[in-house]
Order: structure tokens, then C-alpha cells, then sequence
């Protein structure tokens, strides 16, 4: 395992992402699902983009990159065309301890953006360490129709009876098999 999956807890946190165009509008999709507080830095946006600035969902600065843009962010996303940039944000993130991501480079970066399946509370993420994004996304797509949307009602429907299960089995392996039971049984 070259990567370690983890699932980070990004609401009202600011994340930075450098460029605006086709590819920061994914990024910054996926970072607005997490309830994280997007900042988006470039001269230039997509029009997309600026629909979200017109909706008060991200903050656009119109600037071009230096590494005081860096200044108070948890996380940032290099996502311009220029892989020289790229590469400057990504050695500025790692100096400063920024968790950063480099599209299309993911070598440079210190996470990777895998493709998620949403079933909210219930998120199943694919990833192929960067190697084949369009693999990724037609793994999620098959993986989609084996998963109905119903199971983020039922993982919150169970999270409601958590304490009571575990007031009446107070082992771990009780709680399991009950659990399990429950999910497999008729």
C-alpha cells in the first residue's frame, strides 16, 4: 500500500486551492461536500466558479501565487497548468506541514483526491494511487449500482441505537455479532 486511506474532517476549515479553472472546479466540488472553507486563488476563474463566489460558497482572490497565500490554510490544492508552479506550491505546502495535493502529479503532493462513492455518513473512496484516475472512476461507477443510496439512512439509523447496543453488550465482540446480525439476518 503506497498511500494510507484516511478520511479527514475539513468543515469551516480553509483550504486553499491555487488556479481556476476545469480541473480546481472538481477539487473544489469535493472539498464543498466536506464543509470546508474554500479559498480559490487565480488571476482568472471558471464561470462556474464564479457562480459559487456570486453564492457566497467560495471566496475568490484574484492574485497571482506567492507563498504568503499559504498563511493560515490546512490544506491546499495546486491545480494550475503551469507544473513549475505546481511543484513551487506543493515544496512551499511541505515546508509550512500544508497538507497539499498536485493535479496530475501525485509524487509531488502529500495526499491524493480519491474518487468517492457519497452515501452520506457512509463514503467509500477509490483510489489507484494517482497511477489511472479514469480506472478509479469506472471502479466507482460499478461499485455505485451495488450500493443503494438507502444505506446513509441506515448507517444514521443505526448510529441512533449505538448507545443502547452498547449498554447491552458491553464487549466488543457482542456488539459485532449483534451488529451482524441485524445487517444479515432476515
Amino acid at each position: 500500500m503506497d498511500s494510507f486511506p484516511l478520511f479527514l474532517k475539513l468543515q469551516d476549515r480553509p483550504c486553499l486551492i491555487v488556479g481556476g479553472g476545469n480541473v480546481a472546479v472538481r477539487k473544489i466540488r469535493h472539498l464543498l461536500n466536506a464543509g470546508a472553507k474554500v479559498y480559490v486563488l487565480a488571476p482568472k476563474i471558471d464561470a462556474s466558479l464564479q457562480d459559487l463566489v456570486d453564492e457566497k460558497k467560495i471566496t475568490h482572490i484574484n492574485l497571482q501565487y506567492s507563498e504568503t497565500a499559504l498563511d493560515n490554510v490546512e490544506l491546499v490544492v495546486a491545480a494550475t497548468n503551469d507544473a513549475k508552479l505546481n511543484c513551487d506550491i506543493a515544496i512551499d505546502a511541505e515546508k509550512r506541514n500544508i497538507l497539499v495535493n498536485v493535479v496530475d502529479n501525485p509524487e509531488m503532493g502529500t495526499f491524493i483526491m480519491p474518487s468517492v462513492i457519497d452515501r452520506s455518513p457512509v463514503v467509500v473512496a477509490i483510489s489507484t494511487g494517482g497511477t489511472s484516475p479514469v480506472l478509479a472512476r469506472l471502479l466507482r461507477a460499478r461499485l455505485e449500482t451495488l450500493i443503494p443510496s438507502s444505506y446513509g439512512q441506515l448507517a444514521k439509523l443505526i448510529g441512533r441505537f449505538r448507545d443502547k447496543v452498547k449498554q447491552s453488550f458491553p464487549e466488543i465482540k457482542q456488539r459485532r455479532l449483534f451488529w451482524e446480525n441485524i445487517l444479515q439476518g432476515s
